[in-house]
């Protein structure tokens, strides 16, 4: 039996499946009319969820038995999820509205995925990190079906499904054989049998490496990592805009999270045994993001390669396996939230007779009958490609400066010449909004709520070199405490 003080590190965590739980209730009750309220009260319990998050984070506590673990390094990846996450629900609400589609059980959806995110970037053992990544994927798998009228949709949910019943086996399998050949499923216990002078830690025996390989691979198709990937651009292009804005922003983090935690926390004594396979499935991220996205027309289908290709960037600091490489990876996933989150919300403003733009040549003219809004969307393209003084070339700077401090020579340049090949299909688009000659008009009401979201995003984009200690100085004591623990 837990007692109450014991359980005050996942006290944002109880929030959130209370509040759902609770809003679950209501809109049995009250039904779909009752779907916009619903949306901003789990905006709101997302918020206070962060508040709590801040409140209760004290150096690194841990409970459920050593299960779940809060540090400053849980504590900013949250900050970052929960952002992302009430950002995609806001930009969902009039996208429902306006498709017929809102349903109460939508926002509710996205609030139970968030709790498997916090759950997975607490985990401190094995069991933890498949249930929370369980959780995640059982609501996502719902969402990316959504629209289950819609043929595009019902198949972007199922392959999804299919591929991630596939990477959970995996993952299973690999906690399997990390569990076999070392007793303990613990991250912490691991860590003290890996960095210690015993037998484990002298000669890791290579069921325990095949275990390490098999846990990453599981981990690596949430990030939609080369060469786990695959499901990345059809999942994209068959969800809903809004579903698909929320793919590529919170879960990506809370991935991204867990990994780092995985790997640099209880398996950092075996960093020469998983450092190459981080550095493969880097390079090969960031080159099939640069080349594949090239002759994309579908913008959706796009930015679900430009994804990868930001995942790979973000791997360059993990590779490092340092503290200056986690706080490189820290930095670029917050400006890649930011980014991502502004570019789907112009995505979702495109809209010509009623209907949603995805055509990238359909953006011709943009400039003139919307000129803040192909204003907007040319700022995160350019800072996508990494131009400075933009905050995605800052967020590149990092993990490549970070990957030179560890003499990975090889994987900063590759980084850098895949940035440079990545630029032109983000140019391009700025080219055919402004450049190119008109089509057709767009609609041009686009509501309160959508001004906000992508105000908020480009004025951080563009203004990111103005006073970037906050954001620099909260990645540094992140990825301290990360190693410090």
């Amino acid at each position: 039996m837990q007692s109450v003080p014991s359980l005050l590190p996942a006290l944002p965590e109880i929030a959130l499946a209370v509040m759902g739980m609770v809003l679950l209730m209501a809109g049995v009750f009250r039904g779909d009319r009752a779907t916009r309220s619903i949306s901003w009260a789990v905006v709101a319990s997302l918020v206070l969820a962060a508040v709590l998050a801040a409140y209760v984070t004290e150096g690194r506590t841990v409970a459920f038995d050593g299960l779940f673990v809060t540090d400053p390094f849980a504590l900013f990846m949250k900050t970052l999820v929960l952002a992302g996450s009430a950002l995609a629900v806001v930009m969902s609400m009039g996208f429902n509205d306006r498709e017929r589609t809102a349903r109460f059980e939508y926002p509710i959806l996205f609030l139970f995925a968030t709790v498997g995110m916090l759950m997975m970037i607490s985990a401190n053992d094995l069991i933890a990190l498949y249930v929370g990544l369980e959780l995640q994927s059982l609501c996502l798998y719902v969402v990316a079906a959504y629209r289950r009228d819609a043929l595009r949709s019902t198949e972007a949910g199922l392959k999804y499904f299919v591929l991630g019943a596939l990477s959970s086996g995996m993952l299973l399998y690999g906690a399997s054989l990390v569990y076999g050949f070392t007793g303990t499923t613990r991250f912490d216990a691991l860590a003290t049998l890996l960095h210690g002078e015993g037998p484990v830690a002298a000669a890791p025996s290579i069921g325990l490496v095949v275990g390490l390989v098999f846990v990453s691979a599981g981990l690596a198709f949430k990030v939609a990592a080369v060469p786990f990937h695959m499901w990345t651009p059809d999942v994209y292009e068959g969800a809903p805009t809004p579903v698909t804005a929320f793919f590529a922003a919170a879960p990506k983090v809370a991935a991204i999270a867990l990994f780092v935690r995985f790997l640099v926390g209880p398996f950092g004594g075996l960093l020469d045994q998983w450092q190459q396979i981080i550095v493969f499935i880097s390079i090969a991220s960031m080159a099939l993001g640069a080349f594949a996205a090239i002759n994309q027309t579908n913008i959706k289908r796009l930015m679900a390669y430009s994804s990868i290709g930001n995942i790979g960037y973000a791997l360059v600091g993990l590779a490092a396996g340092d503290e200056a490489g986690v706080r490189g990876v820290l930095i670029y996933m917050a400006i890649y939230v930011a980014m991502t989150v502004g570019a789907f919300g112009c995505i979702l403003c495109m809209r010509q007779r009623g209907r949603m733009v995805e055509d990238i040549y359909e953006l011709a003219g943009l400039a003139r009958s919307r000129p803040l809004m192909a204003l907007a969307l040319a700022i995160f393209m350019f800072s996508m490609a990494g131009i400075p003084p933009l905050a995605g070339f800052f967020g590149k700077l990092y993990v490549f400066l970070a990957a030179i401090e560890a003499k990975l020579f090889a994987l900063a340049v590759i980084g850098v010449l895949t940035s440079v090949v990545a630029s032109y299909y983000y140019v391009r688009i700025v080219k055919v909004m402004y450049m190119d000659e008109p089509a057709e008009g767009f609609d041009r009401p686009i509501g309160r709520d959508m001004t906000l979201v992508l105000v908020g995003t480009g004025l951080f984009t563009l203004l990111f070199f103005v006073h970037p200690a906050p954001l620099l100085d909260g990645a540094q004591a992140a990825a301290a405490a990360l190693f410090r623990g």
